[in-house]
Parts: structure tokens; sequence; C-alpha cells
């Protein structure tokens, strides 16, 4: 069942007939901030922009309208976030079921409003509070609050609202008569049959279907390229088989992921009063989720509130994805939490879990429950690489922001191929050194 009143809120929101041009970057951002706000363009106030620059995908926008007499505070309370997508972008990312995914995540005050869409872009509002750095990450009063904001999202929110226009447990028929009636080619229906079909939960798109989705958007004009993509198909259709499956928590084993939670995309929130919290846990707030069902990007800065559109997948993935982004960009495997860590962790974000779930369990049985989900966690270590490292390798086709993305996609599929001799003995069987990554994996503390 979906949230109630998400599809009116998601038709009620603005949309401004207007584009943003990066080559008339503050002329066309004025222009789309005074259509929102024509009340900004009063004199005695001053609009500016802010940029952020940390991003490789897209433009992120700050606009603060500063007049004589108001706090940083205030000013900053009334600020709004442009984000204009970049170009090609639209192949990874599904825009509408992004806006339905925001309007999901606020009603359940998990963001703020969303305040209006445009041609190339969404205007949303800003969320104060220090953006996370790697090592952040590792620091016990904020991995505390991670844990417990995720076991939040996990438990609340609800996969069958995530788009209600394809997903709702509808049957691969009633998917495919959808497609049908769009109007595609002969060509795309089976491409997109074959994307509904990857998967064996009802509940689509999942972490499955996007990953077949990004592996049909990889090149393949050379027979290298033909080769490496069959050799991926293959991978992906023996991961579904393995672990597509898994009982873990949710519907048909599936949350509401957030499938990007790096180091960028945590804020910790200001101290009421100035004062730390009694507990010494942070309160923090996730950002950035805008590709959660058709992710494009590797966007952090302390202001990327609100861009992905969330995915449905096992919470094991998305847990462990999150580990893996205690190393940074740098992918720095020495950083990456230890048994033990990992193991609070769990325990932190089930009892958050167990909270907003309102699920009422003996202390054997919430013991038994974490430790299955440390198992799992374990099981689905290698799987962020691969869904990382086939991101990377489209994006190398389209993107055209100065960033290495074919050297990142190796360096995450090395990841899976470590796993993947890891958990088949292959590596040990050839007398082969323990990569980083594993050893580090395995140690209790």
């Amino acid at each position: 069942m979906s949230a109630p009143g998400l599809g009116e809120a998601y038709k009620a929101i603005r949309y401004i007939p207007l584009s943003y041009n990066p080559a008339e970057s503050n002329t066309s951002a004025l222009r789309l901030i005074l259509t929102l706000f024509p009340e900004w363009g009063q004199p005695g106030g001053k609009v500016e922009f802010i940029r952020f620059t940390d991003g490789i995908t897209n433009t992120l926008l700050k606009a603060v309208n500063k007049r004589p007499g108001v706090s940083d505070q205030q000013i900053d309370e009334e600020a709004v976030l442009l984000r204009a997508y970049g170009k090609g972008t639209d192949i990874l990312i599904d825009r509408e079921g992004e806006s339905k995914s925001h309007c999901t995540l606020s009603h359940y005050n998990l963001a703020p409003p969303l305040l209006a869409r445009f041609d190339n872009g969404l205007l949303y509002r800003f969320i104060r509070g220090r953006v996370c750095s790697p090592p952040d990450l590792s620091r016990e009063n904020v991995w505390r609050g991670v844990a417990r904001r995720l076991g939040e999202w996990h438990g609340v929110l609800p996969v069958t609202s995530i788009d209600e226009g394809v997903v709702n447990g509808n049957t691969r028929q009633d998917l495919m008569m959808q497609l049908a009636a769009r109007g595609p080619s002969e060509a795309d229906l089976a491409i997109r049959r074959a994307i509904v079909d990857i998967s064996p939960c009802s509940v689509r798109p999942n972490i499955w279907t996007v990953i077949q989705k990004w592996i049909f958007a990889l090149p393949a004009s050379t027979g290298a390229e033909k080769s490496r993509k069959a050799a991926l198909q293959g991978e992906l259709e023996r991961l579904v088989k393995e672990l597509g499956s898994t009982k873990g928590f949710g519907s048909e084993g599936l949350v509401f992921g957030h499938t990007d939670l790096l180091s960028g995309n945590v804020i910790v929130r200001p101290h009421i009063d100035g004062k730390p919290p009694t507990d010494n846990v942070e309160s923090v707030s996730f950002i950035d989720y805008e590709y959660k069902a058709q992710h494009a990007h590797r966007y952090h800065s302390s202001t990327d509130h609100l861009n992905r559109y969330a995915t449905p997948s096992p919470a094991a993935f998305d847990i462990c994805n999150h580990f893996a982004e205690w190393g940074g960009f740098d992918c720095d495997y020495n950083l990456l939490p230890t048994r033990s860590i990992r193991r609070e962790f769990l325990r932190e974000y089930f009892r958050s879990y167990k909270h907003h779930n309102r699920l009422h369990l003996t202390t054997k049985d919430e013991e038994t429950e974490i430790q299955c989900l440390f198992d799992e966690v374990d099981l689905f270590r290698g799987v962020p690489g691969f869904y990382w490292g086939i991101w990377a390798l489209v994006q190398a086709t389209i993107s055209q922001i100065d960033f290495d993305y074919a050297s990142y996609a190796e360096v995450r599929l090395s990841e899976y191929w470590a796993w993947r001799a890891e958990i088949e003995g292959t590596r040990m069987a050839e007398g082969k050194e323990m990569p980083l990554r594993e050893k580090r994996w395995s140690q209790e503390v």
C-alpha cells in the first residue's frame, strides 16, 4: 500500500517551464529562483549563488537571499538548492521516479519539501548541518547515528510507494502491457522485458533490474567490449541466482534502500542549543537520493540534499555498500570496519529498525536476527564493487565530467572479483595472497 496522498503530492509539485544553462549559470539560475520566489527580487535583498564543485556528474547551486538585519541561520533556513542534471544522465535516471521518491521521503519526514521541478532539474530546501568526510564514518558517535537513521529508513519507508506506475506489486504481464502501450520499438520491448525478467521479485525496479539496465547501456562496438558485456551479464545472472532470493527484511527481502551512503551524503545535524546529545550519538540526515533506482552519479556535498531515486534493495546490500564507503573515493581499505565494529553497527541498526517497525522480540530472537543480518552483509560484500563498477563503465561513455571513470570502474570491479575468488576458494587454491580489502574484512578487531 502506498503512503496516503503521495500520488496527489507528486502531482501538486510545481513545474517551471525553464532550463538551467551552464553557459549562463547565474542568469538562468536567477530566472528559476525568481520564478519560484518573486519576492526575492524586491529591493534591499541580494540573491547569491554558491557553487559546489566536489561532485562528478551534475551541477548543484545553493541560492540564498541576503537582506540587511537577517541572520545567517535564517538565511540558511530559507536557502534553496538548485540541481541541474548533467548531460546524458537521463540514460540512467528516471526523473519522474526521482521526484516521487522525494515526495515519499518528505512524507515520512526524512527529506525537506521538493519545491519545484524544471526542464533539467529540481529545486528543494537546504538542510543545515556538517557534511562528513570518510574518516568521520569510523567515529563511533557518527556510525551509531548512521546505523539508527538507516534502521529508520528501512523500517518505515514502504517499498511499494517508490513508483506507483511501475511498482506496487504489478505482475510481469501488467508491466509489459504498460511498456507496450508506450509504443517502443520491438527491440526496446525486448530489452525492457529482459530488465523485468532478471529479478525474481515482483517489486520493480530493484537493485537487480537497475544493474541489468546499466549492462544493456554498455557499449558493444568492439570484440573486447562485447566480451566484457557478456561476461558481466553472466555474472549478474549468477548473482541473482545466488542472492536474489535472500530472506532479508522488508517486502520480498527488499527495503527502500539509499544505496549511496558515502561520507558526503551523511550530514551531522547541528546540536540543539549547542549542546551535544546526552548519549553522545550524533543525529544525522541522509542526502542525495536521486538515482536510487536508476543511479547515475557519485555526487557529494554538504548541500546536495536530495537527489536519488530510491532503489528497493536487500538491507544487506545497502549496509555493506555503506561500509565500502568508509574507504572514500581513494578506496583505502585500511579504513573499512572490522568484524567487531560491523557487529555493533548492525546491533544499533537493528534496534532502530525494530523500534520503527514496532517489532516485539525476545533478546534471544533479536540476537538471532542480528547474526543472520551479519552473515548476509558478509555475503553481499562484493556486490557494491560490481554495482559501482558497471555504473562507472557506463559513465565513462556518457559523462563530460573530468573524472577517470574507466579507472574507477576497474578498482571497483576488482573488489568483486576478489570477493568471488575468496568465497569460491580459488585464491587459496592458487596460493595467492589475500587482497587487502578481503584481509581487512576478515579482521575481528
